[in-house]
C-alpha cells in the first residue's frame, strides 16, 4: 500500500489553497490519504521549512510522499524536483527546501520535474501547488514510474546548515525554530 502524500506548506489556513491542493489530488486519486504536516511556515521561509521537513521526515511511515511548497519563486524558471531516500520520496521547488532532509535520509535518486502531461492545465504563475505539486503527486501515489516524472539530475540547491560552534568558553548556535511550548 502506498504511503500518505504529506503537505508541507507556507499557505496558512485562512484561505482555500490548502483545501484546493487536497481537492486536486483527490480528483486524481480517490483513495490517496493526506496528512497535514504544517501549513504554517511562516511566508516564503524556505529555512523554516527545511528544518521542520527534516525534523518530521524520520517519524513518517516508509513510502511516504513530502510535498513541500515554500516557494518564493514560484512563477520563475526554478525548477521542480522528485527526489528518493531509502524511505521516502519529496516533491519540492529547488530552493534549499530539501537540503537539510538529505542530511539525515541521502538521496537516492533526483529527478527533474519536467512532464507537462501531469500538471493541470493552464499551469497559473501563482498556485503551482495547484496546477503540478498536487497532481503530480497524486500520480507518484497511485505507481507512476519516477522516470516519467523527467530526467535524473545529480545537483541541487543546498541552504547552508548552521552547524553549532564552539571554543573553550561558549557554544554559538542559530535559533531555527521556536514552538508554541
Amino acid at each position: 500500500m502506498p504511503g500518505p502524500i504529506v503537505l508541507l506548506t507556507d499557505f496558512g489556513e485562512s484561505d482555500p489553497f490548502v483545501g484546493v491542493m487536497k481537492g486536486v489530488i483527490l480528483s486524481r486519486h480517490p483513495k490517496a490519504r493526506i496528512v497535514d504536516l504544517t501549513h504554517q511556515i511562516p511566508p516564503q521561509d524556505v529555512r523554516m521549512g527545511a528544518f521542520h521537513l527534516m525534523t518530521a521526515a524520520p517519524f513518517f511511515p516508509k513510502g511516504a510522499i513530502f510535498v513541500c511548497v515554500v516557494d518564493p519563486g514560484v512563477g520563475s524558471q526554478r525548477r521542480i524536483l522528485w527526489a528518493r531516500s531509502a524511505e521516502h520520496q519529496f516533491l519540492a521547488p529547488d530552493n534549499g527546501l530539501l537540503s537539510w532532509v538529505e542530511r539525515r535520509e541521502p538521496f537516492l535518486e533526483l529527478r527533474e520535474v519536467r512532464n507537462q502531461k501531469l500538471f493541470l492545465k493552464p499551469v497559473s504563475a501563482t498556485f503551482h501547488g495547484r496546477d503540478v505539486f498536487a497532481p503530480v503527486a497524486a500520480a507518484l501515489a497511485k505507481g507512476l514510474s519516477p522516470a516519467r516524472l523527467g530526467p535524473r539530475t545529480r545537483t541541487l540547491r543546498r541552504l547552508p546548515y548552521p552547524e553549532p560552534r564552539s571554543t573553550r568558553e561558549r557554544i554559538r548556535g542559530v535559533v531555527l525554530a521556536v514552538d508554541r511550548f
